[in-house]
């Protein structure tokens, strides 16, 4: 049973055997095409969600008001 798969840059069939030396892709250009994408971080796996500087704020500044609750001598003279 032959396996095929499709070449991950222009969707030819592929061969999945040791005759098809760049598997997945069809041929070198489609490799380097593909290489070239990654390296220019368009298939990049995404960041985490953005910060919330609103929330952000809003935790340093319990923090803070936390932290002079506890009558640390750091702020004090």
């Amino acid at each position: 049973m032959t396996t095929t798969v499709k070449c991950p840059t222009c969707e030819k069939t592929v061969i999945w055997s040791a005759q098809s030396p760049f598997r997945p892709f069809c041929s070198e250009r489609c490799k380097l095409i593909d290489l070239g994408d990654w390296a220019a971080e368009n298939h990049r796996i995404p960041d985490k969600q953005p910060i919330d500087t609103a929330l952000s704020e809003e935790f340093l500044a319990e923090l803070e008001q936390e932290f002079l609750a506890k009558d640390n001598q750091f702020f004090q003279e």
